[in-house]
């Protein structure tokens, strides 16, 4: 929806990575973020970069490391991981194609955005998905009314390969870090709009809330 011009309006923007474990844990957050306040204020998904353009298959160290996050997130959150991921052999840990099917699905159908994010966590994390392979992605957007065959021809182009990048870029221009973080920004008529930080990593809802109340309430 797009916002009447001489009104103030308030967005949240989520930088994310599709495949980071913390987003995974964040998810549900995200979405009770949303079923709480998306009346009063916008939300945008940006896609921030984990380890995009990785080439190196992942090796046993690896592993390990990528193993300790996910039982950290798990304990933590109690999302769900299938731990039989690693015991794939080759596998490449590129996020960018996953992070440019966001972006693709931004584009087609930018109301599915952030609930597709969440899809490609779920698969990625809990069903155990190859999420770097554009045939897996392209099934789990027909969710959304999307063709496979249009959404890999989008996916594929050199269009969506820039965008993507356009993202990494702002992300970083915003100065964001690590994930998943959720930016606040106000816009005001005839001024620059404003950014505040709203979560640097990981916080679950209740820390969250009351400040997101307070900079939301009427004034």
């Amino acid at each position: 929806m797009t916002p009447m011009a001489d009104k103030p309006t308030q967005t949240l923007i989520l930088v994310a990575d599709p495949m980071c474990s913390w987003c995974w844990g964040f998810a549900p957050i995200m979405r009770q973020l949303r079923d709480d306040f998306s009346d009063r204020l916008g939300i945008e998904v940006l896609v921030g970069g984990l380890r995009p353009g990785t080439v190196e298959t992942m090796d046993k160290t690896m592993k390990e490391y990528i193993r300790h996050h996910w039982e950290q997130v798990h304990d933590k959150t109690g999302q769900p991981f299938d731990f039989d991921f690693f015991e794939r052999e080759g596998f490449v840990y590129d996020t960018e194609p996953a992070c440019r099917a966001v972006v693709t699905m931004r584009e087609m159908k930018p109301e599915a955005a952030l609930d597709f994010l969440e899809d490609l966590h779920q698969a990625n994390y809990a069903e155990n998905r190859d999420v770097t392979d554009s045939k897996a992605l392209a099934e789990l957007a027909t969710k959304y009314g999307v063709d496979a065959a249009d959404f890999t021809r989008q996916l594929e182009s050199d269009e969506a390969r820039a965008a993507t990048q356009k993202d990494f870029h702002e992300a970083r221009t915003l100065g964001v870090t690590g994930f998943p973080t959720i930016i606040a920004r106000q816009s005001n008529p005839g001024e620059d709009d404003q950014y505040a930080f709203l979560t640097l990593g990981y916080r679950d809802y209740e820390s969250i809330k009351p400040s997101l109340s307070e900079w939301t309430a009427p004034h």
